[in-house]
């Protein structure tokens, strides 16, 4: 007679939990009260770029250009150009004061191979889904904590790093989004939201760790150096920077828009 099959080990009885792409997305968000999306070259160090300028960014599910350029003109938004062509695009480099205002846009609508996608998943649990990078990690914590005051309960928190794609479009975990990830839970844990899964404290040993050593790890690593190779390093170095901004792109109802300051702040 077949033997049952054990259910599936998730993260669930943690407050904090760790996982990768949109399988580990599907692992860990049941039950959690917020989404932490970590996607740093490029997605989401773009779209807290945006954010900034005042900018709403939707992801768009698949790569298919055509179709995302008339949903686009649909809602009355701007399609992201592809990395390295004029004005906003994927590209960190090309969310500039500049670039903004001759937009005219209010709305972006971004694609990208992974990032997009993986964001585009979280939106269906219903739950607010935060865009983090190394720029923000400390925002978004305080963000966070001051979510949970507002709830009166210790909303658990799924951390999510989009990582990459090989060609035969498996997952390759990510340096950048490793480290991202952890910087957050590590800021997580200085604020007291500190129940991790051994997944979420292994990524936050990891920054702390490394923390002195990641405009190297970022420009270094496999990630880093396509972009070098095709002349992006700049959004590599954008990438890279540390604890700079205060900018907490949440998404609800499937759009990224950045919270006011008042949001962060905790009791």
């Amino acid at each position: 007679m077949p033997q049952p099959q054990p259910a599936e080990t998730t993260q669930t009885r943690y407050e904090v939990r760790f996982d990768w792409g949109i399988d580990g997305l599907k692992s860990i968000a049941p039950g959690a009260g917020v989404i932490v999306f970590v996607d740093t070259i490029s997605f989401t160090t773009t779209v807290e770029l945006a954010a900034g300028f005042g900018l709403e960014v939707e992801p768009y599910p698949t790569m298919d250009r055509e179709a995302a350029a008339a949903y686009a003109a649909a809602v009355g938004a701007k399609l992201a150009g592809r990395r390295g062509e004029a004005g906003l695009t994927l590209s960190p480099t090309s969310m500039t004061p500049e670039n903004a205002a001759a937009s005219g846009a209010g709305r972006l609508v971004v694609l990208s191979l992974n990032g997009s996608r993986v964001a585009a998943a979280a939106a269906g649990f219903g739950v607010p889904v935060v865009a983090a990078n190394l720029r923000n990690f400390s925002a978004v914590a305080r963000w966070v904590l001051a979510y949970q005051q507002q709830l009166g309960t210790r909303a658990n928190v799924a951390v999510v790093a989009s990582g990459e794609r090989r060609a035969d479009d498996s997952l390759r975990p990510a340096v950048e989004d490793q480290l991202a990830a952890g910087a957050v839970v590590e800021a997580l844990q200085k604020l007291g939201i500190d129940f991790c899964s051994p997944e979420a404290a292994v990524a936050a040993a990891a920054f702390a760790g490394l923390r002195g050593a990641v405009k190297h790890l970022l420009t270094a690593s496999v990630s880093g150096q396509e972009l070098a190779a095709v002349g992006q390093l700049d959004d590599v170095k954008i990438a890279a920077q540390l604890d700079v901004s205060d900018v907490v792109p949440v998404m609800r109802d499937g759009v990224f828009r950045a919270v006011p300051r008042a949001e962060q702040q905790t009791e």
